[in-house]
C-alpha cells in the first residue's frame, strides 16, 4: 500500500501522482480500464505514463425493482453479469424480474458504450493484466463490478488503483483484486470530492477527447515540470501552478475572472488541453487572500494588469520556460488585463486569446496600442458581450478575430462549448507562437524570436 499526501488539484493531477505508484506495471501485457466518467481523466494519465492502451468499463446497475438503489447485481459488456445472491434473496427476487431489470439496463449499457467507444470493439483483457482506475472510492461497489466484470472478461491479473479511499477500502475490496494501489487513506473520510480542489463533473465530450487521444488522435506529451510555485510582483508574493510539457511549445499565462484563481475550473480545462497540445501553461492567483477581500480589487484592471506584466516581463524567473515564446489568456476582466500587459510588453507576447472576455475595460489607448494577434471568443447566448467584443475590436491595430462559439452562455458551462474554447485556443496560439519550422513567432522579453504583425480580419472569421 502507498500512502502518501491525499489532496489533488483535480483528476488530471490525481493521475499523475497515482502513475507515479504504477511503474511496476509497465509493460505490453497491461491494459488500463477506467470507470466513465470521473475515472477517466486519471486513467488518461496513468496509460500515457505507462505507455498502455486505455479503455472504459462501462457497468449499469442491476436495482432491485421496488428499491432500484439497492444493488442485487452489475452487467457488463460481452454479456457479462455479476449477481448478488444475497440481496437477490432477501428481497425475493424472481427470474422474470432479474430478467426484466437486466433487459432495461442492456439497452441502457449499448448506448452508453456506443456513445463512448463508437464501433470499436472492447479491448480484448484475455491473459492481460488489467489496471481498474476510478478517480477513488466510496462504497466500493462500482469498483467491485468493475473488477468482477475484468476477471470475467478473461483477465489474468487485476489491478485497482485509485487517487484516494477510506481505510478500510482494503477490507471491502481486496476479495476481487490481486493488487490495491492507493495515493492516500485519510480519516475521516467523507465523500471523494473533499480531497480535490476542482471535482466538477466529466462530460461526455472530455471523455471521448481522452480516449480519441489515447488511440493516437493526439497523444499527450510527456511532462517535464508539473509544480506549485510563488510569484514575486510588486512587493507581493503570488501562488501559482507551472507545467511544462516536454519539448513545449510556447508558453501561455493565464489571466483569471473577476474573483478567481489559479484554481479555476474552467481556466484548468483550458490549460490542460493546450499541455496535451504541446503548450506550458502558467496559472496564477493575480491578487493575495487578503486583497480578494476588497471586491473593488478583481474589478481593478491596472491593479491585475501590472501584476500579470511584473510577472510575464521577467523571463528569467521561471528557468523551465527557458526563451519558449509568450502567449497570454484572459477570461472575463482578466482579459482586459492580459491585453493591458500585451500593450505594455508589445513584442515581448506573441498572441492573445480572450475567453468571454471584457477587452473594453482595458480602455482605448491599450487596446491601440497591442500588436499581438488577438482572437475574442465569446458565447452565441452572450449578446451584450458580444457587442462589447466587436466595438473593442474596431480599436485594436493589430490581426485579430472574433470567434462566437454557437449555443454557449458568459460561462461556457453548456455541454461542449468550453472545449470548442480550448480548441480555437489551442489553434490560435500554435498558429502564432511557433512557425513551420517549430520555432517561436512571438519575442519574450529578452529580445528573442521574432514575429509577423499581419492584418486585420473580418469579423466572426473563426465563427
Amino acid at each position: 500500500m502507498h500512502v502518501t499526501g491525499t489532496h489533488f488539484t483535480d483528476r488530471t493531477d490525481a493521475g499523475r501522482r497515482l502513475a507515479a505508484h504504477l511503474g511496476h506495471l509497465a509493460g505490453p501485457g497491461t491494459v488500463v480500464v477506467a470507470l466513465p466518467r470521473g475515472g477517466v481523466p486519471v486513467a488518461a494519465e496513468v496509460a500515457a505514463a505507462l505507455g498502455a492502451p486505455l479503455d472504459i468499463c462501462v457497468i449499469r446497475k442491476l436495482g432491485v425493482p421496488y428499491q432500484p438503489e439497492l444493488g442485487m447485481g452489475a452487467i457488463g459488456e460481452d454479456g457479462v453479469r455479476v449477481l448478488n445472491d444475497d440481496v437477490m434473496r432477501l428481497a425475493g427476487i424472481t427470474d422474470q424480474q432479474l430478467a426484466e431489470v437486466e433487459r432495461q439496463e442492456r439497452a441502457e449499457l449499448a448506448r452508453r458504450a456506443r456513445r463512448y467507444r463508437g464501433d470499436r470493439p472492447a479491448a480484448d483483457l484475455r491473459g492481460r493484466t488489467v489496471l481498474v482506475v476510478d478517480d477513488g472510492i466510496a462504497t466500493g461497489s462500482t469498483a467491485r463490478a468493475a473488477c468482477l466484470i475484468a476477471r470475467a472478461r478473461g483477465a489474468a491479473r487485476v489491478v485497482l488503483a485509485v487517487p484516494v479511499a477510506p481505510r478500510d477500502w482494503t477490507e471491502r475490496l481486496s476479495e476481487v483484486a490481486d493488487e490495491l494501489i492507493c495515493v492516500g487513506m485519510p480519516s475521516p473520510f467523507f465523500a471523494i470530492g473533499e480531497f480535490y480542489d476542482d471535482f466538477s463533473q466529466t462530460g461526455d465530450d472530455e471523455v471521448l477527447r481522452l480516449l480519441a487521444e489515447a488511440r493516437g488522435g493526439r497523444p499527450p506529451a510527456p511532462v517535464a515540470v508539473d509544480r506549485e510555485l510563488a510569484l514575486a510582483a510588486a512587493g507581493v508574493r503570488l501562488a501559482g501552478h507551472l507545467t511544462v510539457p516536454a519539448g513545449a511549445r510556447g508558453l501561455v499565462v493565464f489571466a483569471h475572472d473577476s474573483g478567481s484563481g489559479r484554481h479555476s475550473p474552467r481556466n484548468r480545462h483550458v490549460a490542460r488541453y493546450l499541455n496535451r497540445a504541446g503548450l506550458a501553461t502558467l496559472l496564477f492567483d493575480l491578487l493575495t487572500e487578503a486583497e480578494e477581500e476588497d471586491r473593488r480589487n478583481v474589478f481593478d484592471v491596472e491593479l491585475l494588469g501590472s501584476r500579470l506584466t511584473a510577472v510575464c516581463g521577467r523571463p528569467g524567473a521561471l528557468a523551465e520556460t527557458g526563451a519558449l515564446p509568450l502567449g497570454l489568456f484572459g477570461a472575463s476582466t482578466g482579459a482586459a488585463a492580459a491585453l493591458h500587459t500585451a500593450a505594455e510588453l508589445g513584442r515581448a507576447v506573441g498572441a492573445v486569446v480572450s475567453r468571454g472576455g471584457r477587452p473594453d475595460l482595458a480602455g482605448p489607448d491599450a487596446l491601440a496600442r497591442v500588436i499581438a494577434p488577438t482572437l475574442l471568443v465569446v458565447g452565441g447566448l452572450d449578446g451584450t458581450v458580444i457587442e462589447l467584443n466587436r466595438r473593442a475590436r474596431t480599436r485594436l491595430r493589430c490581426e485579430s478575430e472574433l470567434a462566437v462559439v454557437p449555443h454557449a452562455g458568459h460561462l461556457f458551462e453548456e455541454p461542449g462549448t468550453l472545449d470548442r474554447v480550448s480548441e480555437l485556443a489551442g489553434d490560435w496560439f500554435l498558429r502564432h507562437l511557433a512557425g513551420p519550422d517549430g520555432t517561436g513567432t512571438g519575442t519574450r522579453p529578452d529580445g528573442s524570436g521574432t514575429r509577423s504583425d499581419g492584418t486585420g480580419s473580418d469579423d466572426g472569421g473563426m465563427g
